[in-house]
Formats: C-alpha cells, sequence, structure tokens
C-alpha cells in the first residue's frame, strides 16, 4: 500500500480537476496527470493504474454531459466503445508483463512522442469534412488500436481519438469531441479492470484524483460544447516536455 501525505494528495487533487478540463475540451490529461503520479513517487505500473482509475470518472462525467446535451446516440455507439474497452483490458494486461525499469524508461520516451504529436498535427478544429477513410477501417483498426495503447500506457489517448474522428473520419469538432468521452471511458475503465486484477491501483490517491476528475472534466465538457478547443495544445507541449526533463534527471 502507497502511504502518501495529505499534502501530496491535495495537490494530486488539483493536477486531476485541471487535468480533467484540458482532457475534456481537447484530450491529454494523462499527460499532466501521469507525470505527477510519477513524480509523487508512485512506481511506473501503479501509475499507470491509478491513472486508469482517476481517468474513469473523468470521462464519465465528460461524456455523461455530452450526453445530456444530445451529443452522444449511445444506443448506436455502445458496439464500438466495447471494442476499445476490449482491446484495452488486452494493453493492460501486457503492461503487466513490461518490467517496472523499462516502463520507467519508456513512459518519458512516450511523453515525449506525445509532445512532438501535439505541437506537429494539424489544426483539425474546423469541419465537417469528407471523410478520409471508411468507417470499417476507422472502428476495426484505428479506434481499437488506440484503446490497445491506452490499455498499455494512456497519456494522450484521448487526443488520438479526437484525431481519427477530426482527421480520419471528418466529423465535426463537438461531435467528435463527445465520441472521445465516451471512447476514452471505454478504454479507460478496461484499462482499470485489468490493472486492477494485478494489484496495481493506488486506491486512496486514485479516488482523491476523481474528485478533482468530476470537477474539472464537467467544467471542461461544457466549455468545449459551448468554444471548442483553441489554446489547450501549446500548454500541454510546453507541460509534456518539462515533465518528462523532469522524469529523466531524476531517473
Amino acid at each position: 500500500m502507497i502511504e502518501t501525505a495529505i499534502s501530496v494528495l491535495l495537490i494530486l487533487f488539483l493536477v486531476a480537476m485541471f487535468a480533467g478540463f484540458v482532457d475534456a475540451i481537447s484530450g491529454g490529461g494523462g499527460l499532466i496527470t501521469v507525470p505527477a503520479l510519477l513524480m509523487a513517487g508512485v512506481p511506473p505500473l501503479v501509475a499507470l493504474g491509478t491513472n486508469k482509475f482517476q481517468g474513469v470518472f473523468g470521462t464519465a462525467s465528460a461524456a455523461m454531459t455530452f450526453a445530456s446535451k444530445g451529443h452522444l446516440n449511445l444506443r448506436a455507439l455502445w458496439p464500438v466503445a466495447l471494442i476499445c474497452f476490449l482491446a484495452s483490458v488486452v494493453g493492460a494486461l501486457i503492461a503487466s508483463y513490461i518490467p517496472q525499469d523499462a516502463l520507467a524508461f519508456a513512459l518519458p520516451a512516450v511523453l515525449i512522442l506525445v509532445a512532438i504529436y501535439f505541437a506537429c498535427a494539424p489544426n483539425l478544429s474546423k469541419g465537417p469534412r469528407k471523410p478520409v477513410v471508411g468507417g470499417a477501417i476507422i472502428t476495426g483498426f484505428a479506434l481499437p488500436l488506440i484503446g490497445l495503447y491506452d490499455g498499455i500506457f494512456g497519456p494522450g489517448a484521448g487526443s488520438f481519438y479526437m484525431l481519427v474522428l477530426l482527421g480520419l473520419g471528418g466529423m465535426e469538432l463537438v461531435q467528435a469531441t463527445a465520441r472521445t468521452k465516451l471512447f476514452n471511458f471505454s478504454s479507460n475503465l478496461g484499462g482499470l479492470i485489468g490493472f486492477a486484477l494485478i494489484g496495481a491501483v493506488a486506491w486512496k490517491v486514485g479516488l482523491t484524483m476523481a474528485a478533482g476528475q468530476i470537477i474539472g472534466s464537467n467544467l471542461g465538457a461544457r466549455m468545449a460544447i459551448n468554444k471548442g478547443a483553441s489554446l489547450i495544445r501549446p500548454l500541454l507541449v510546453v507541460i509534456c516536455i518539462a515533465t518528462t526533463l523532469k522524469l529523466l534527471l531524476a531517473g
């Protein structure tokens, strides 16, 4: 069991609230929460599992907000969400076989790659567009691949869902954001189940961060519906690079 000081829990609560706000708008909340957990002294595998736990609450809250505003057809989308869920369970089980030292080395590398993606990805906020590929490719390959990644690592998965739905699916921004929250919730839940089965979740830390996630994601979802996303990506790049350098120097 991981013992964490009250002051550290308070900081993690605030971090999760900010991450939930950011994630509901543009995705990428894991780029904030995973480094925060690692810097709080949580082991890499447990940090991934705890991130899944707190992330479930944030993505669920955001998805419910979008659904209440009529932006999600849950009856039509549940099969796709189930695919993302199952792929993430498999990913979490794969992560359990990766040595802790390898995870500690891989996480900063993954964060750097995701930061490069955020810095270089085109602005896809305008839409809708003509789809680049068919729905079968998106549903049968691209989304499950992201779900698998979300189970193994996770940071940036929400933004990858957005990239696929906007860039390949040609969807309008709010519609893509709403679906992203549903699919990200599903893969977070799948990953959580996988990590919980191997005992890689710090429940007290996760519950504290979950409270922050609920508040932040609700606010972020409302802002995404009303104003869209335009200012978050540069901030995520800075945070990602800074925390990755901190991890590398600490190692």
